[in-house]
């Protein structure tokens, strides 16, 4: 009996021993997942301060930046940029054609059709062949943070025309491009711009200031919404007015594959 009873308590310590290394072994397990979960918030928490830092950097990068005036070409001797109200015209007089451009500072495809085609197009007015006349629209004026950039850089480049200087202030503001939805220049940055293109003159700066084209651009762009002729299918049963538009003749013409060299030769 006092074998049997050796061995009977034997067992029970060994099945205690048992459950205590599970149980060891279980809260080892549960401290590595709460390991585990507390290191995975930190990371998604890192991400996601990271990431609000990035967007916020993004959005105010024009923030205490200069815009850079760039190498637009020069245009040539004979050719003359005019503000007409809210439009400007340039190139040569007697030019044989004329296309109407409608583009938005904050519009990312008018910079892109002013990278791909503005060069030539300069190169055309220079070379006698072509007259631009450029409407500044603000399309996009709610979409920089905050609002008004649209606007602003409309009225400061026809504030530049007024001093002969809008084709370099032009083809300057879409080198240097904000992104939409984020910070654009204000008006002390763009009065630098002009200043940086050689416009001395202090009413270019109190045209800035004063917004003096911002009725005039706002009237125009009413106009512009409302005109048929400029409407354009962007597919899905979509019309209306969109940035860019090319115009000749004042009506909107496709700006696709090599539109100009068609105008130019047409």
């Amino acid at each position: 009996m006092g074998g049997a009873a050796r061995n009977a308590r034997k067992s029970r310590q060994q099945a205690a021993a048992a459950r205590s290394v599970a149980q060891a072994r279980g809260s080892k397990s549960d401290r590595n997942k709460i390991i585990a979960i507390v290191v995975a918030i930190v990371v998604v928490a890192a991400l996601v301060i990271g990431g609000v830092l990035w967007i916020n950097s993004s959005k105010n990068a024009t923030q205490d930046s200069a815009i850079q005036p760039g190498t637009s070409s020069a245009l040539g001797a004979g050719v003359v940029e005019k503000r007409d109200g809210a439009v400007v015209s340039v190139g040569k007089p007697g030019a044989p054609k004329t296309i109407d451009l409608y583009a938005d500072f904050l519009c990312p495809y008018c910079a892109k059709l002013q990278q791909d085609y503005g060069p030539r197009m300069e190169k055309a007015i220079n070379d006698g062949q072509l007259t631009v006349r450029y409407h500044m629209v603000i399309l996009l004026n709610k979409n920089s943070d905050p609002p008004g950039y649209s606007l602003d850089s409309a009225n400061a480049a026809l504030a530049a025309a007024d001093q002969q200087k809008f084709t370099a202030f032009h083809d300057a503001l879409f080198k240097n491009q904000p992104q939409e939805g984020g910070r654009g220049y204000d008006k002390a940055q763009l009065i630098k711009l002009g200043q940086d293109l050689g416009i001395s003159d202090p009413k270019f700066a109190q045209a800035v200031n004063a917004g003096t084209y911002d009725q005039p651009l706002q009237a125009a762009f009413q106009q512009i919404q409302g005109d048929q002729n400029l409407q354009q299918d962007f597919g899905n049963g979509q019309v209306g007015f969109g940035t860019p538009t090319v115009a000749v003749n004042g009506k909107a013409v496709p700006a696709q594959g090599d539109w100009l060299t068609k105008i130019l030769n047409g």
